[in-house]
């Protein structure tokens, strides 16, 4: 394996023992300060853990304009069913096989670490070339781009960003949707659980999930609507009452697993199992690995949700959308709107011991176009209101208008085509980008994001291509050099 690469790889493996579950991130902040201090480099960290590290220019540069290297330092934290890692303690085990690098049963964390190890690397490595450097390592930026959201203008002096968040080496991305998060709250009236109901686990695994930016486009299930259509056909059958539900991780992961037990007066495993057959006929093309459990169950539950609050939220998961709502009018191919029925989750309303409960749902919507972005954020809104739920919708991040005329991106392709013989594809994506905000907040700011191959993010599933890490640093550095002339 080239030198550099291993570099990179080993710096990033030097990341992944540190933990840094998105709004966790005290530990991977506060080793990013003292890493540059190990180097002579000055760092500083805002109220929110962002972390600025400044490198000095290559001696002779020092006149040259500042260039911005950015990424997010969290990341989504999945693992397989049964696995014990624990991610506030455990360091993500990276592994070898063949071409790629992959992790032991959880995400990889390649979104976003390899970015922090690739501009940490350049900004240290003697053979590099570079003006002065600024690399800017935000927080949050899986659940809401929190980080970015919350830095202050004028922190950053650099007008040139490099963004390296995108998972298709050999692509430029110049301009991104916007995105809202959408929670539901349905409090729910409980009633104890009649001794001779008959009790069921219903447990749908072994989606293929993935990004809701990247992947909400293809052909994937989402176990919280396949559990809703599961729940549906119990109650057109028996009386029924949910007695726990829990579904999804994270606002951006197309859910992958949900657990649902509810209690019937009658046997409706046969009707259960009948559509249990057809979602698999449905879908099981594109989920071959899709797992959907009907289990008769013990009835040792205490207490469930009554039949009329059990219909109310069944119904809301029913109509909830999810996947491509609008392709862009403009390019090919681009989804315009969308939206990711992400969470769903039950707790006590008041305390331990209660006659309530409470369900919340989470839903993340994305868009190009603003006015699209409030009439499915409304929608979602209107599908909970309507049920006598409580709505409230995040503010956001603005989406990243392109500039087609971006000097960066000109020499971007012009660098790539010469190191490698063929032009790369500039491309708007669908998924959020922390290069909105950021340049919202700096006037002037000319920006572009691309990075590594990395397939299945946000699952465990995820793996990084090793060759196009090598390709991607070939490029910086060029890069670096050619704007410190």
């Amino acid at each position: 394996m080239d030198k550099k690469i291993q570099a990179v790889l080993d710096l990033f493996e030097e990341i992944n023992k540190v933990p840094r579950q998105s709004k966790h991130e005290e530990k991977i902040s506060a080793w990013l300060v003292e890493w540059a201090e190990k180097h002579g480099l000055k760092a500083e960290r805002d109220e929110s853990m962002n972390v600025l590290i400044k490198a000095p220019a290559t001696p002779g540069y020092e006149d040259k304009p500042t260039v911005v290297i950015q990424g997010h330092m969290d990341m989504v934290c999945e693992k397989i069913a049964g696995s014990s890692h624990d991610f506030s303690k455990d360091p993500i085990k990276c592994i070898v096989d063949g071409e790629w690098l992959k992790a032991d049963g959880t995400t990889l964390g390649a979104d976003d670490g390899i970015a922090l190890a690739m501009g940490m690397l350049l900004a240290t490595d003697k053979d590099v070339v570079h003006p002065p450097l600024e690399l800017l390592f935000t927080i949050d930026e899986e659940t809401g781009l929190t980080g970015a959201n919350t830095l202050k203008p004028g922190w950053l002096s650099g007008k040139i960003l490099l963004n390296i968040d995108t998972e298709d080496e050999g692509v430029f991305t110049i301009g991104c949707a916007g995105g809202r998060d959408t929670k539901i709250e349905l409090e729910c009236s409980s009633m104890a659980v009649p001794a001779d109901d008959k009790v069921y686990e219903i447990r749908v695994w072994g989606l293929s999930g993935g990004h809701s930016g990247v992947d909400i486009n293809l052909p994937r299930g989402n176990s919280n609507i396949i559990v809703a259509r599961l729940l549906d056909e119990a109650a057109r059958n028996a009386a029924t009452k949910l007695i726990h539900i829990e579904g999804g991780s994270a606002h951006n992961a197309i859910p992958r697993e949900t657990k649902a037990i509810i209690s019937t007066d009658k046997d409706v495993a046969a009707v259960l199992g009948t559509l249990r057959e057809k979602i698999i006929g449905e879908i099981g093309y594109a989920e071959p690995g899709m797992k959907i459990d009907i289990t008769p169950a013990a009835n040792i539950y205490r207490n469930e949700i009554n039949p009329e609050d059990t219909k109310k939220l069944t119904g809301i998961m029913m109509a909830m959308p999810h996947g491509v709502a609008a392709m862009s009018k403009d390019i090919e191919g681009l989804p315009e709107t969308s939206n990711n029925f992400a969470t769903i989750k039950m707790s006590e309303a008041r305390g331990l011991i209660s006659d309530k409960k409470l369900v919340s749902i989470l839903s993340s919507q994305r868009s190009s176009v603003e006015s699209k972005l409030d009439w499915i954020s409304r929608k979602i809104e209107a599908i909970a209101v309507a049920a006598g739920a409580k709505t409230a919708t995040s503010d956001g991040y603005p989406s990243w208008e392109p500039n087609l005329e971006s000097e960066l991106n000109k020499k971007c392709v012009e660098i790539y085509t010469k190191l490698f013989g063929k032009a790369p594809k500039v491309e708007i994506i669908h998924a959020g980008l922390e290069c909105g905000i950021i340049g919202s907040k700096n006037e002037g700011m000319d920006m572009v994001s691309f990075g590594p191959t990395i397939k299945n993010p946000h699952t465990p599933d995820e793996r990084l291509e090793i060759a196009t890490v090598g390709k991607v640093w070939t490029f910086c550095v060029e890069l670096l050099k050619e704007l410190s002339k």
